[in-house]
């Protein structure tokens, strides 16, 4: 029997399925347009956005940094701009195998890949490093045809630091440097905006001015958006912000002047510091021997900086703000003025000097063990008379003299605008207690007092901090804060000055009692231990002579140089300013291990002296002789400084070998650096824990005859 199919059925079925698939396909299409409105309309700016950024890319533009120049516009620091093939290690292949195979289209040295190699142990991985600099056009077309064989290797045009004055000033001057991974932690630690100023930044301040003023020097980054092509190279620029350049930094000081003094030290090392007493302005901030801030512009080859580092002269030791002496019988016009401001001595006390002082069994030295008599304030600091500082030391007590001092600078930091200084040590009881932590070594003992009174013992200054105190002596108890910059301009508005001011510190010390000192002072140029070295100087200048221990001499020891190794011998210190009755500059001096102030440190002071009150300039044989410590007054007729070129290392863009450039007249100039000295020295500093009771004085200087340049070996004392 045939079954027959339910017609009604099979057509309500199919109208369901059929139903079905239309709300099915109704539905799909509700959540298209679902979608579409949220993808279009509710998300529509988010995603243009991320669609905007895959076509385009905000790139950071580095601003170029800021210049630096002396105080008569010579440029001290500027930038050029170089070809520099660089790796990103991140996107590149087997460093070794890439760098072989980039030698053969490209020259590359032992001494860049040293230098790369120690680039990457400092640098992230994502970051790109340079390998070569200063690539020719031809270089850069080699490479460009070849390109494709080298992923993650790319030639750049940057900017790069020059220091046109090579090793001069270089403590001062400092460099830059490829920012490492702890200046970098220090970065994210600054503000948002501060961050966001150093995108794209790969160098920055390391040392000195360019280290102080680093965020004034950089400038303000800039944009550029651009839009990329699906392989990431840029199309094209469509928007853009300009960087602001840095300012440019004025400083100070006298870039000749600094020159002039670098060249009368020789190979011998030590520092001066020569500042304006009526402003604090730093005229020359010299320390020996110096450095080739350029040889860090790209980042120094390990071979260099083993050369620096590892120097027994200490060539990046900045001497003049951290090394720290004893000042010797630079010492005793502060001494003398204490005494006077605390009723301790008149100018007409005096002291009975045997040539001696005995205190608690021990006998402590004076003046070659020679009676000067009785010996009055004048007397003491004209003829450096250490009995009488002996007794004065003792009479006012360690704390007294260091409430006295710390005013003065001696101490504490200065202040000045320069990062590193030191504070040196100005002792106390409380000094003691807190160097110390044995309990005997902590108690302070009356007879450690007594060679402070000379500038001995625990005594231990910067240069900086004397030459502040002399300056404020010479401006009758004004002190003013001693600073390296004088202006800032603007790179938008070249005209447009702005002045660093510095407000003084009255100390209100008493007139008649800064002249006292003043005229002992200007004794020692005139009768005393410096009369032969300016005693017919056009000019009247106030001074003192210093000798400072090394190491520490025996009571019954006698000191003789020619027995002891060059780094123990004593320290020839020099302090001053001029011209007395209106002083327009003054000056801390010391010559490491070289002898008697009179016979090394005095002659660079003239010489400083005659160039700024007289524009005066040695002339070649008078600077040799100086080095040898031959010379007391200028040798011979001295140049116009105004007629001695100043000259540049040679250009960084240039072939190498190439001569010297003129930069100019006027002040600027130049005399040949020193190769630095090969011998056995190391820098002295003065044990903290050793106290001097044996100090060496000044000895009667007399002139040395011109014949003594060409008969006494190198280092020689003109005979006495």
């Amino acid at each position: 029997m045939k079954e027959l199919r339910n017609i009604a059925a099979d057509v309500h079925q199919f109208r369901l399925r059929a139903l079905v698939a239309v709300a099915m396909v109704v539905l799909a299409f509700l959540l298209i347009l679902a979608r579409a409105y949220y993808l279009q309309v509710l998300r529509h700016d988010s995603l243009n956005e991320q669609a905007e950024r895959n076509r385009t890319a905000v790139v950071p533009v580095v601003p170029l940094r800021g210049e630096v120049e002396d105080r008569y516009g010579n440029i001290l620091a500027s930038n050029y701009s170089a070809y520099t093939l660089e790796v990103t290690p991140s996107e590149a292949d087997k460093l070794e195998p890439l760098l072989d195979e980039l030698s053969e289209v490209i020259n590359i040295s032992k001494r860049d890949r040293r230098r790369f190699f120690k680039l990457l142990s400092e640098t992230k991985s994502f970051e790109a490093i340079p390998v070569r600099t200063l690539l020719s056009e031809q270089e850069v077309a080699r490479f460009a045809a070849q390109r494709w064989r080298f992923p993650g290797v790319d030639i750049r045009a940057r900017f790069f630091r020059s220091y046109p004055f090579g090793a001069t000033a270089s403590h001062l001057i400092g460099y830059i440097g490829r920012i490492n991974q702890r200046e970098q932690a220090a970065i994210e630690e600054w503000s948002d905006s501060d961050q966001a100023n150093y995108r794209g930044t790969d160098y920055i301040g390391k040392l000195g001015v360019e280290q102080y003023y680093e965020k004034l020097l950089h400038g303000e980054t800039g944009i550029e958006r651009i839009e990329t092509s699906a392989g990431g190279r840029a199309v094209r620029i469509l928007d853009s912000r300009s960087a602001r350049s840095g300012e440019t930094v004025e400083l100070t000081i006298d870039i000749k002047l600094q020159q002039m003094i670098e060249s009368l030290f020789g190979q011998r090392r030590g520092a001066v510091v020569a500042i304006n007493p009526k402003n604090g302005e730093v005229l020359a901030l010299v320390s020996m021997p110096t450095f080739d801030p350029n040889l860090f512009v790209e980042g120094i080859d390990v071979d260099s900086w083993r050369a620096l580092a590892d120097s027994p002269d200490k060539p990046l030791l900045n001497r003049a703000l951290r090394g720290r002496y004893p000042p010797g019988s630079t010492y005793k016009p502060f001494m003398g003025l204490a005494a006077l401001e605390l009723g301790k001595r008149t100018p007409q006390s005096t002291t009975y000097d045997p040539g001696f002082w005995i205190f608690g069994g021990n006998k402590f030295r004076s003046h070659g063990d020679e009676s000067m008599g009785n010996v009055d304030m004048r007397k003491s600091i004209v003829k450096s008379s250490n009995t009488y500082y002996y007794a004065l030391a003792n009479d006012l007590g360690v704390d007294t003299i260091h409430d006295f001092m710390s005013p003065l600078g001696f101490g504490r930091l200065t202040g000045i605008d320069l990062n590193g200084e030191q504070t040196g040590i100005l002792p106390n009881q409380a000094w003691k207690r807190q160097a110390y932590s044995r309990s005997d070594q902590q108690r302070w003992y009356a007879g450690e007092t007594i060679s402070l009174g000379i500038g001995q013992g625990y005594n231990a200054f910067t240069m900086l901090q004397l030459a502040l105190a002399t300056a404020t002596v010479a401006n009758g108890g004004n002190s003013h804060q001693p600073h390296v910059v004088r202006a800032t301009r603007d790179s938008r508005a070249s005209d447009a000055v702005k002045v660093v001011e510095h407000s003084p510190t009255n100390l209100n010390y008493k007139a008649s009692n800064i002249a006292v000192i003043v005229d002992a002072m200007v004794g020692v140029t005139q009768e005393g231990t410096s009369r032969f070295v300016f005693g017919d100087a056009p000019y009247l200048s106030a001074g003192k002579t210093g000798t400072a221990q090394a190491v520490t001499i025996g009571q019954n020891e006698k000191y003789d140089a020619e027995k002891m190794a060059e780094y123990e011998r004593d320290h020839s210190l020099y302090i001053a300013f001029a011209p007395a009755n209106d002083p327009q500059i003054a000056l801390a001096i010391i010559v490491e291990n070289s002898g008697f102030g009179s016979a090394h440190a005095a002659p660079i002071a003239r010489r400083v002296f005659d160039y700024v009150l007289t524009n005066r300039y040695p002339n070649t044989a008078d600077i040799a002789a100086v080095q040898k410590g031959l010379a007391t007054a200028p040798i011979g007729t001295p140049l116009n400084a105004d007629e001695v070129p100043l000259y540049r290392v040679p250009d960084p863009t240039t072939e190498p070998g190439k001569a010297p450039m003129i930069l100019g007249l006027g002040r600027s100039r130049v005399v040949p650096q020193p190769e630095p000295s090969g011998a056995d020295r190391s820098l002295a500093v003065p044990a903290e824990s050793t106290p001097t009771s044996t100090p060496t004085t000044e000895p009667e200087p007399k002139p040395g005859p011109v014949a003594a340049l060409k008969l006494a070996s190198p280092g020689a004392v003109a005979p006495n």
